[in-house]
């Protein structure tokens, strides 16, 4: 069985800052990093180090080779992955406030220049069963879960960033959904103020063949199916960079799954993986090894 995660690759630019830039404000930044990161790299990243068989598909243009490189040293097999010579591969501004939260601006590049051939071609490597993992970074979404479908592969979604794109897809064929509660409330058009339980619920009542995660930040985690609803809460760590925590519980989430671990041992992992994230600086470079998560719980029992 084979993961291919097809996603986005972007180059970070993220931006020390004491707030949050206003409507009309000009302010400086205290510092500049430079970073691997997209959706899809970080969660084709966290795949393997969750010690999962990966296999990336996606573009870039020539100023994105070094997110391949970096893809490969973790172990991601990046064969399906698409080099336009005249274009630019996308990236991300990302603000990063005292706080380590932050806020991103995305610019699509080379991720929404994703072709029918293309899709057709990683396809055709793929099988019955084989996971794949999509998030709302590319273009021909639609065309990729259709084909998917039809080949019977697992298909796991991620519908972040947030947008109408998401509601046109066809979510019926997903299997997994990984997502957050604001996320919920919009696909199912109501508060995301609810309960988180009755969130959950009421995606699984819209969705009844799916098994649907729902993380909630410091709250922890909700994973809910036709057989069970578990919980798992939040470990503390000082705070770093956010950027990629969602990210990372992703990739342990389905690796997990995929090693065959009770879901309950899975949500622990999971989270811890996050955690570690969420106290580095950095998208793809804060997601931990599946060997420092399991120090990380043995020091946390």
């Amino acid at each position: 069985m084979k993961v291919l995660c097809f996603g986005s690759l972007n180059i970070d630019y993220v931006y020390s800052v004491d707030h949050f830039v206003s409507k009309g404000e000009t302010l400086s930044s205290t510092g500049l990093q430079v970073f691997t990161g997209g959706k899809g790299l970080n969660q084709s990243i966290a795949l393997a180090k969750a010690g999962t068989e990966v296999y990336h598909a996606g573009a870039i243009g020539p100023d994105g080779k070094f997110l391949l490189e970096a893809m490969e040293q973790a172990g991601v097999n990046t064969e399906y992955v698409a080099v336009l010579a005249n274009d630019r591969t996308g990236n991300a501004i990302i603000q990063r406030d005292k706080e380590g939260d932050n806020c991103i601006l995305l610019y699509g590049g080379t991720n929404q220049l994703i072709t029918k051939e293309q899709v057709d071609s990683v396809l055709s490597h793929f099988s019955v069963g084989d996971y794949l993992v999509l998030q709302n970074e590319i273009n021909q979404l639609p065309y990729i879960m259709e084909k998917a479908h039809e080949k019977g592969m697992v298909i796991v979604l991620n519908p972040s960033p947030m947008n109408e794109k998401i509601l046109a897809l066809p979510l019926e064929y997903v299997n997994i959904f990984m997502l957050n509660e604001v996320e919920a409330g919009q696909i199912l058009n109501c508060d995301s103020e609810e309960k988180h339980g009755q969130l959950a619920e009421k995606l699984l009542e819209k969705f009844p063949g799916a098994t649907v995660v729902l993380t909630l930040g410091g709250k922890g985690s909700i994973c809910i199916d036709g057989n069970s609803q578990l919980s798992q809460g939040a470990f503390k760590v000082s705070v770093a960079d956010t950027t990629a925590a969602g990210d990372t519980f992703t990739g342990f989430f389905i690796g997990g799954l995929l090693s065959g671990k009770p879901k309950q041992e899975v949500m622990k992992e999971a989270s811890a993986a996050a955690a570690i994230a969420c106290s580095r600086p950095g998208a793809a470079s804060s997601i931990p090894t599946v060997e420092e998560v399991g120090s990380f719980l043995l020091v946390r029992a």
